[in-house]
Order: C-alpha cells, then sequence, then structure tokens
C-alpha cells in the first residue's frame, strides 16, 4: 500500500533537565487530514511540534516532509517546507497592526506592497470565515481576535500543514463551532491540520485521526470514525484512560455557599475606557460576597479582561465607585490592593503572569519580594523564598525540577499552577480569576476548579471570568452575562440554563 505521509516523525527523541519530554516518538501526517494530539500537560505533546516548527532540535531522529529528509533548525526552514504553528500564547507584535503583523519577514524588496497584500488577506479571511480588520492594532484585539489573527498568518504564507495548539481555549461556544467549521474548510481545501487539544468531545468530532500521548511517550493511535461509532461516554473514557491511566471522576453536586450578609465587593455603575480609547465597560453594577463563586461570561471580547483588570487595579475606572469591604478603592493601584486581599490571576500566563527566563523562586515573589519573610532592610532571603518555593510545587503538584528551575521550561498547565499558588499563598480575600483553566488538560482542569471551590469554602470571594459553559455552571454560585460592555443578566445558578444564558450572551432578550 502507498504511503500517502506528508511529514514522517521518526525516533524523535527530546530530553531537558531532569525530564525526557519525547522518548522514541514516532508520528505522521497524510495530506487533507486533521491529525489531533491529546494527553495530559506536560505529555511532551507540545515539544513534539517544536521540534516540527523548529524552535527546537531533537536530540535523536529524523523528519521526512514529502518522503525527503528535512532538516529543520529553525522556524525559517519549517516556514519553507509549507509548515506553521499557531501557538497557544501568541506571538504578534501589538504595536503594529493585523496586516503588518502578516507581511512581517515575508515582503520582498524594499517597498512594501500593502495594496497586494490587504488583498490577498480579505481573499483568505472571507473564504475561510475569519473576518478581522486588517487595519487594527493588535495591542487593540481581544484575546480570540489575536488567535484568529495567528491562524491568518499562517495562511498567509500559504502553508500547507497548520499546527493548532489548542485553538478554541479562550473561544466562546459559538466560536469555537466556527472555527472547526473553518478547520474543516482547510481539510477540505487539501490542507493538514494538527490539532493539539484537551477537548475530548471537539477532537472526537472533527478527528480523522487521534494520537494520545503520555509521559513522553505514544500511548495510542485511534481512527477518528471508529471512535464516532461509540456512544460519546465510552469513547471519552477510553481516550481518558488512555492518557491518565484511570476513568474520569463524577463530578460533586454544588454544595451551597455559606456567605457573609454584607457584600464584600461593590460596583456601583463603573465605566472604563478599552485599549481603543474607547467605552468598553458601561456602567456596570454588581456585588459579591465573600464565600460566593461569582461566574462572568459573554462573547470572546475585551469587556471581560477590562472588568477583571478594573476591579483589580490595573486599569482605572472613567466613572462610578468600587467599594471594598465598604471603601472606595477606586483611586489604588494594582500593588495596594494586592496589600489588601485582592489577587489577579491573569489570562495572559506568559505576557503577564510571569516573566519565562526567572525563575519558579523568582516569579513566585514577584508581588511580595518587599515583604517579611522574604525581604529584610531590602536584602532577599533566598533560602526562605526557596523554602517556600518548593512548598508551593509541593503543594499544587508543579512538575518541575525544583524552585530554581526556569518558568520557560514548564508547560502551559504548570506555569498556571505556579500563577494560582502565588496568588493564592496569601489567603486572598477577593480572587479574580481570567480563563483559569484555558489550555490545561481534563484533570488540571478538576484541580483549579477544586481549589476555587476550597477557596470559596474558605471564605474567598471568587470572580470567575470563563467562556467554558461546563466550568461556568459546575463552579458558580451566581452568573452574569455582559454584552457589549453591560451586564445584560445576573442569575442564580439555579435559575440559570445555557438556553437563557446563551441568549443573554447574543443579546437577546
Amino acid at each position: 500500500m502507498q504511503d500517502k505521509s506528508l511529514i514522517k516523525m521518526i525516533g524523535i527523541t527530546k530530553s531537558f533537565p531532569g525530564v525526557v519530554a519525547n522518548n522514541d516518538i514516532d508520528f505522521d501526517l497524510k495530506a487533507g487530514e486533521i491529525h489531533s494530539i491529546l494527553g495530559e500537560n506536560g505529555a511532551g505533546k507540545t515539544t513534539l511540534m517544536n521540534i516540527l516548527a523548529g524552535i527546537i532540535q531533537p536530540d535523536k531522529g529524523a523528519i521526512k516532509v514529502r518522503d525527503r529528509t528535512a532538516k529543520i533548525r529553525a522556524p525559517q526552514d519549517s516556514l519553507k517546507l509549507g509548515i506553521g504553528m499557531v501557538y497557544q500564547h501568541f506571538t504578534l507584535i501589538p504595536n503594529l497592526s493585523v496586516l503588518e503583523n502578516l507581511m512581517l519577514g515575508f515582503e520582498d524588496g524594499i517597498l512594501l506592497n500593502r495594496k497586494k497584500a490587504r488583498d490577498k488577506f480579505h481573499q483568505i479571511s472571507e473564504s475561510y470565515g475569519l473576518m478581522i480588520a486588517s487595519h487594527r492594532k493588535v495591542e487593540e484585539l481581544s484575546i480570540g481576535e489575536r488567535q484568529r489573527t495567528e491562524i491568518l498568518k499562517i495562511l498567509y504564507h500559504d502553508s500547507d500543514v497548520l499546527i493548532l495548539d489548542e485553538p478554541t481555549s479562550v473561544l466562546s461556544p459559538a466560536e469555537a463551532a466556527k472555527l472547526y467549521q473553518t478547520i474543516e474548510l482547510l481539510r477540505d481545501a487539501g490542507k493538514s491540520i494538527i490539532l493539539i487539544t484537551h477537548n475530548l468531545a471537539e477532537a472526537l468530532a472533527v478527528s480523522d485521526r487521534i494520537t494520545v500521548m503520555r509521559a513522553g511517550r505514544i500511548a495510542a493511535q485511534l481512527p477518528g470514525d471508529k471512535l464516532r461509532a461509540l456512544d460519546a461516554k465510552t469513547a471519552s473514557d477510553k481516550i481518558f484512560n488512555l492518557m491518565f491511566g484511570t476513568a474520569p471522576r463524577t463530578a460533586a453536586p454544588l454544595a451551597t455557599p455559606v456567605l457573609q450578609d454584607d457584600s464584600l465587593l461593590v460596583l456601583e455603575d463603573v465605566a472604563a475606557l478599552n485599549n481603543k480609547g474607547q467605552m468598553g465597560m458601561k456602567c456596570i453594577s454588581l456585588e459579591i460576597k465573600s464565600g460566593e463563586i461569582l461566574g462572568i461570561t459573554g462573547m470572546a471580547g475585551e469587556a471581560q479582561q477590562l472588568l477583571a483588570e478594573v476591579i483589580s487595579g490595573q486599569k482605572r475606572a472613567t466613572s462610578g465607585k468600587i467599594l471594598y469591604r465598604r471603601r472606595d478603592i477606586g483611586r489604588l493601584d494594582i500593588a495596594k490592593r494586592y496589600a489588601l486581599g485582592i489577587s489577579y490571576i491573569t489570562a495572559d500566563r506568559i505576557n503577564e503572569g510571569c516573566v519565562l527566563e526567572m525563575t519558579l523562586s523568582e516569579n513566585s515573589i514577584l508581588q511580595s519580594f518587599k515583604d517579611r519573610p522574604f525581604s529584610k532592610f531590602g536584602i532577599l532571603n533566598q533560602a526562605h523564598i526557596n523554602a517556600s518555593t518548593a512548598d508551593l510545587i509541593s503543594r499544587f503538584g508543579i512538575r518541575t525540577t525544583g524552585p530554581e528551575a526556569p518558568v520557560k521550561a514548564l508547560s502551559g498547565g504548570n506555569i498556571q499552577k505556579l500563577l494560582l499558588a502565588r496568588g493564592l499563598s496569601a489567603k486572598p480575600d477577593l480572587i479574580i480569576c481570567n480563563s483559569p483553566t484555558y489550555g490545561l488538560d481534563a484533570r488540571t482542569v478538576h484541580f483549579v476548579q477544586d481549589l476555587l471551590k476550597e477557596e470559596s469554602r474558605r471564605g474567598a470571594a471568587v470572580l470567575l471570568i470563563t467562556a467554558d459553559m461546563e466550568e461556568l455552571f459546575s463552579c458558580s454560585d451566581r452568573i452574569g452575562v455582559l454584552f457589549k460592555g453591560e451586564i445584560a443578566g445576573l442569575m442564580q445558578r439555579r435559575e440559570a440554563t445555557t438556553e437563557n444564558v446563551g441568549k443573554l450572551m447574543l443579546g437577546v432578550s
């Protein structure tokens, strides 16, 4: 039988200090197929694809593209072979426009032919349903819009192979469904797609083949059509068992929250400008009590992020009052609000949440390095910092070689655990979480969600911003929906349904 593989990775091995990320892996991709790679955080999925994309080089093994041995030493080599990767953490230049990011590094000659580039951009965006204004600056875009720009950039450079790392993690259900329509259009047009995902349902729905990785090895390779022939629970349980060696847990029923009489946080007609200088939040009023989880959702956009930034002190409100323990904190900066017991865990782990080149110990004290016992008279107590970080590593199950390891060596899930460990270690009274389980495997998702519920039972108020409907309904005591910068509805969890929440997200009363 003729081998139809477009790409073959043979005997790929890659080690980092203290860990074998890929152990003698064979992987192939056929022309015109969607091939999903599933596995828990740290299983080696992204390492394998970073090797194919030229980000890192393997210690051993070979890569063949169109039956020819390929030397991929840098991302430019991969792109020349028609292979492009959209990373979980975006690589766009914030102060350039969408079109400028697409053109960057790929125009011949001295002069840029913007008309030609713009015409090509519009043709691609219309063909695959990836609509976005080409003149907008990336720094003005929502996370979902930045992701679409990354995909457009790969298509703009005529890649035949698209590697998508957790492409729907930050999208609303409607946007995710639209993206998968685009992926299927790409496959029908002859493109090959490698999909790195933790969403079992989505992988089962669109994949021609599914490869499951576990502890740096291939655990199984399964045909999508045979999995779809099974009932959904049987198929999901089969994959989950291959990923973790156990069956998925049954979700525990929501406990009745023990709430204080007074609200811990009150927003009264709060408004704020977005990055474009336009009104991104319009007269928002809400309150949250100690011991309560208030879930906030909406179509992917900047209003949810802006809400988190305004409450945490990262951005200033233009009007209205922010009352914390009945005190107006509107003029306090983020450091002073943190000192009052307000902790903000950002959705942007890489650019805002940590410093990749620094160690876990250094990152763990970014918000508290001036405080005792971490420092005294301006001198850091490194022994205490390392001991404290080692404790966080143990308690939060962070996979690393130790406190002195650089954060850049961690998987996305372990970076998120580090941010949670740092944000929760001071026992804050108000926790603001924006997309806390974005891009995480099923077991880590459960860990994070259980952690937030534990903090709520401890008495903390939790503001949970999420586009994940399952997370919204399983964690929240109350649910709020944003639409065009306003609160479209607030309801008790028992009163909410996916239908009425979905209608509010779309502005349908």
